[in-house]
């Protein structure tokens, strides 16, 4: 099991030097992933229930920074190695497949193929309608959007004709480093989890609960194999403490990745969540020193 770091890109990695601080320390100590999240805007007063949260609202408020998520990634990829740079998750029916193709696949020729893309439908309907995209589409367009930029990333002459995204012989370069970006499904319905085993390379059930992760997990299984898919090709991240019992626990479950959420107030919080993540990783068995 590998052990990463989620909500990368908020709180005291906001800024330049702490986001490069906090990535080679995690790099040093032997996580092997960073997770960033998204959201273009959040609108004042908004209506809509945050998922992950009791009380329905986004921690930190509606003025808390998000930085974009590719951006980034991009900015602390020149200065680590190793690590995986990952979305978890981008809104992807609020963005143009073509655009996010090309970005993305830059990125994995830049940091040579460590880009993982964490991609969701979203949940925040007046975010939909401050960009000009219908909500009640967002899964439609989601699950097009994949499609369209597999094409874009593995064909010479990439064309597509779908009821969003239509191009013809439309040359895309540079292509990711291996053909493709693995594309990650992200989301803690039993639609996201079917969705993933349909299509996706992983699946991400983010901050769901652990009493449903479970069930989750073999929602998707079962859907992969109706797919003819092999569900264990499939890899699996979930979010959870850094405590041994988290981690022996999901190891059980077939999981491959535990990502811890990196709330700190500062760099030295941030090095003390680290340092906890890595510690209960070693002494589950599952982390080896670095």
């Amino acid at each position: 099991m590998q052990i990463g770091l989620m909500f990368a890109n908020t709180g005291v990695c906001t800024g330049p030097a702490a986001a490069v601080a906090v990535a080679e320390h995690a790099e040093a100590a032997g996580l092997d992933s960073l997770w960033t999240v998204e959201h273009v805007v959040i609108p004042s007063g908004y209506a809509s229930r945050y998922p992950y949260s009791q009380t329905g609202r986004m921690h930190g408020g509606e003025d808390v920074p998000i930085p974009d998520p590719l951006i980034w990634l991009a900015y602390v990829a020149g200065r680590t190695s190793r690590l995986l740079l990952c979305t978890g998750v981008m809104i992807l029916p609020q963005r143009s497949p073509l655009i996010t193709a090309k970005e993305v696949a830059t990125l994995d020729q830049l940091s040579g193929g460590r880009v993982r893309l964490g991609v969701g439908i979203g949940w925040l309907r007046e975010e939909f309608e401050a960009i000009g995209v219908p909500f009640e589409e967002r899964a439609a367009r989601t699950e097009e959007a994949i499609a369209a930029m597999r094409t874009l990333w593995s064909q010479e002459s990439p064309t597509f004709a779908g009821a969003f995204y239509r191009f013809n012989d439309a040359r895309m370069w540079p292509k990711p480093v291996r053909g493709t970006v693995p594309v990650v499904v992200g989301g803690h319905s039993e639609a996201a989890a079917r969705r993933a085993g349909r299509l996706g390379d992983g699946y991400f059930p983010a901050s769901a609960d652990a009493a449903s992760i479970p069930g989750l997990i073999e929602a998707m299984r079962q859907a992969a194999a109706g797919a003819g898919r092999d569900p264990a090709m499939l890899e699996v991240t979930v979010g959870g403490p850094p405590r041994p019992d988290v981690l022996e626990r999901m190891a059980a479950l077939g999981v491959d990745r535990v990502v811890v959420p990196l709330r700190a107030a500062d760099v030295d919080s941030a090095r003390a969540t680290i340092e906890a993540a890595a510690g209960a990783g070693r002494a589950a068995g599952l982390l080896k020193a670095p």
